[in-house]
């Protein structure tokens, strides 16, 4: 790894612990337990924790302090709690990971079996139901003034919706026929990288900053999250599934539309034959040969090389930020997401 994406790893961690500990503090387990147990069990799994941190470096660069020269739980002039915003955007996030779970029917997130695997499926579905309405609650709690507080629900409220509408366009896309570039694009925005721009853009909503401001951050949230999403698929055909957490190749299993096979098929690669139907008849060898085939036809580099484009035109939008640690460590996080290895 880089010296840059060490740097990143090191800031994400730092925040992360926060984040952890401010998790622990606001979501305790309480009756009935089995449903906060559930609630919090991905929480507790593990996660980068990129999200949050988005979060917080956001607030960071639109005020133009050090890292950590404020206190996240009185943040800026009107002492907002930002922490609180970033629990709300990391428990958003995981609500969305039980439901895909469910509807994918997998076995394992984080190294560990799914919500509706380790407990029961009436159970998980509680438990996404649960953070869902608790993310609305911590962004209620971030003391900021009513017109901003409104703003960022707004803005939350908005992001569920084109998430579930990027969730169910997914699944329409795998009993399509054909499916455009374009069309996956749409997807990837309203399921993946949406959550990406709410978490640029809610803090600066808070702090009241500009709305050139807002609107650039949503943008960059926008364009990384892209990103990140094209880098998840190419992780999904190249790293090992101890390190993924889950089965290497799931997307192909289950004849998802990506990008990669999108490209493969437009150039005459057969997607389909490429892996059995059946999950548990899928071996590491018949991954590795339809990542062959898929290489051959030149997927694997264009998924990588429009990823690496979201990546650059999203850092761009952060010129309109005061320069510092914080808007740098952004640009960097930007390069991670298409760098990173799992």
């Amino acid at each position: 790894m880089s010296a840059d994406g060490e740097r990143v790893e090191r800031a994400v961690e730092d925040r992360r612990e926060l984040v952890n500990d401010a998790i622990a503090e606001m979501m305790p387990v309480q009756r009935p337990e089995r449903l906060y147990e559930a609630s919090r069990y991905l929480l507790d799994a593990g996660g980068k924790r990129l999200r949050p941190a988005v979060v917080l470096l956001a607030a960071e660069a639109v005020e133009g302090v050090e890292p950590f020269a404020e206190d996240y739980r009185s943040f800026g002039g009107d002492d907002v709690d930002v922490m609180a915003a970033a629990v709300s955007i990391e428990v958003i996030q995981s609500f969305t990971l039980i439901h895909d779970d469910i509807m994918d029917d997998d076995d394992v997130r984080r190294g560990v079996p799914a919500v509706h695997r380790e407990y029961d499926l009436e159970t998980a579905i509680l438990a996404g139901d649960t953070l869902y309405s608790k993310a609305f609650e911590y962004m209620l709690d971030t003391g900021a003034p009513a017109d901003r507080t409104v703003r960022a629900l707004d803005e939350l409220a908005t992001t569920c919706t084109r998430i579930c509408e990027g969730q169910a366009l997914d699944v329409e896309f795998e009993e399509r026929d054909a499916v455009a570039p374009d069309d996956y694009i749409d997807m990837v925005e309203y399921k993946t990288a949406v959550l990406y721009a709410a978490a640029a853009s809610i803090p600066a909503l808070l702090v009241g900053a500009d709305d050139e401001v807002v609107e650039a951050l949503r943008g960059y949230g926008l364009d990384v999250g892209r990103g990140f999403q094209i880098q998840d698929d190419l992780l999904d055909l190249t790293t090992p599934s101890e390190t993924l957490g889950k089965q290497r190749g799931s997307d192909l299993i289950e004849r998802k539309r990506t990008i990669i096979s999108l490209h493969a098929r437009e150039n005459g690669v057969d997607v389909d034959a490429l892996v059995p139907r059946e999950r548990d008849a899928v071996t590491e060898a018949d991954i590795d040969a339809a990542l062959d085939e898929l290489s051959a036809a030149g997927s694997i580099e264009y998924a990588r090389e429009m990823a690496t484009e979201y990546v650059e035109r999203g850092k761009g939008r952060l010129e309109v930020l005061p320069d510092g640690e914080a808007r740098r460590t952004l640009e960097d996080i930007a390069d991670y997401l298409v760098e990173r290895e799992y």
